[in-house]
């Protein structure tokens, strides 16, 4: 076998920073009580089939775990508050955060809306007398600026880096080199590495491979051909070999598409909590929606199962849209046709693009209207709904125009899912929120 250490570049400085319980920490921003009392973040706390999106320190040491339900959540600590996501905040902190990085490098590649990996590669040495103490200058100005928390992986490579902040948490800084990988991460159980999920560490332990070094040592030829391009890169990744950049902030794309995805800690199994979790998912895409003032056309759904295959689906409309319940309307459809109700779901995504200008060619459709012209609608109706029930929920959705005794808007709204729920015989449409 090669040695090791072939093709390592110990010349790289990458930070991966992680922002410790994200949206648990920016609500205690907005409400400093809450710091003192175990709480959660979750997507619905009417709701206890609501699933918990983050959690605080003090929830997290009593057990509360993410993706797991309130009633779970509260099972382990009968005390725990649940609040409302605000993801506008979240969304607006993140821009925040980002910009402070931006100013000490360019090459700032956010991960998510909570995490980032920074090239600080020849730079570090203009702020600190290393990489490890330019980190905590980071964490410091972090904690100091804007009030939270962040955990701070350096390395050469950004997966190593992303191992790193995962190792020590809250706010701490962990180094990783060359010559560490051996004693500090071959150790490690296979699930440390990024893309180890479930199915891919019970494919692996049954072959006696439970650590990072493991799979380190093992042919990668063997890997690929056991696992298929995960087994191939996960070679890569564990011998310290993953070279990508880091992506200038300023060469992402933006306004193309707005997006949102959660990674579970536990796969997600059934409906209930597949509901929760993108019902959060589309509050998040339509705050931002709101915030850059666009309407979209095109809503697709995708899926990572928890063995990294990638499933998705997408309609267009023949009209912009904007308003939550259309759009999370669609996303249940596709969902609902994505979805085979065994396979075990790791990650779910919702993104929105065809993006105009709100006011330009922004013209808000019915339910029954976008529900007609779904290019998706065909193989909905013939998998989930007769064609009579879409007769009679369009003249629901007739009737409900008609009514005058509803006087807000989110009545309306609740009024109409309900109707088009008896006509379809099912919770088949759900709010989401509050």
């Amino acid at each position: 076998m090669q040695n090791l250490s072939n093709n390592i570049n110990p010349h790289r400085t990458i930070l991966h920073c992680d922002c410790n319980g994200y949206y648990a920490s920016v609500e205690c921003l907005m409400r400093p009580e809450l710091y003192h009392i175990p709480m959660a973040v979750t997507g619905n706390p009417d709701n206890r089939h609501g699933i918990v999106l983050a959690k605080n320190q003090l929830a997290k040491e009593a057990g509360v775990i993410t993706a797991e339900t309130i009633s779970e959540a509260k099972r382990k600590c009968p005390n725990l508050v649940c609040v409302s996501p605000h993801h506008d905040l979240y969304q607006e902190y993140s821009v925040k955060i980002n910009n402070i990085y931006r100013e000490y490098t360019e090459r700032v590649e956010p991960f998510g809306i909570d995490e980032s990996f920074l090239d600080m590669t020849d730079l570090w040495q203009n702020y600190a007398a290393s990489p490890a103490r330019f980190a905590d200058l980071l964490r410091n100005r972090i904690r100091e600026s804007i009030g939270l928390t962040i955990s701070v992986g350096v390395s050469f490579n950004k997966i190593l880096a992303k191992l790193g902040s995962d190792l020590k948490k809250p706010d701490a800084t962990t180094v990783i080199l060359p010559e560490d990988l051996a004693t500090k991460v071959w150790p490690l159980d296979i699930t440390n590495l990024l893309y180890v999920g479930k199915v891919t560490a019970k494919r692996l332990r049954v072959i006696n491979i439970n650590t990072i070094g493991d799979i380190a040592k093992t042919d990668p030829a063997f890997l690929a051909s056991y696992l298929g391009k995960i087994g191939e890169n996960l070679s890569l990744y564990a011998r310290g070999l993953e070279n990508s950049e880091v992506q200038k902030y300023s060469e992402l794309d933006e306004a193309k598409s707005i997006g949102n995805g959660m990674t579970f800690s536990e796969d997600l199994t059934d409906w209930t909590k597949i509901n929760d979790g993108l019902s959060g998912l589309v509050d998040e895409v339509v705050a931002r929606l709101i915030k850059a003032k666009k309407v979209c056309n095109v809503i697709q759904v995708q899926l990572k199962s928890s063995d990294f295959q990638v499933y998705s689906r997408q309609t267009t409309l023949s009209q912009h849209i904007q308003k939550y319940e259309q759009i999370w309307a669609i996303v249940w459809q596709l969902i609902n046709e994505l979805w085979d109700e065994t396979t075990p779901i790791r990650l779910l995504a919702v993104t929105v693009s065809g993006l105009e200008n709100q006011g330009e060619v922004y013209t808000q459709m019915s339910l029954a209207d976008f529900v007609a012209n779904s290019d998706q609608t065909e193989n909905i109706s013939e998998k989930y709904l007769s064609q009579s029930k879409i007769k009679d929920a369009n003249q629901t959705v007739s009737d409900y125009n008609n009514q005058t005794k509803i006087s807000t808007k989110q009545d309306q709204i609740k009024n109409l899912v309900f109707k088009l729920n008896q006509q379809m015989g099912g919770d088949f449409l759900k709010l989401g929120r509050n």
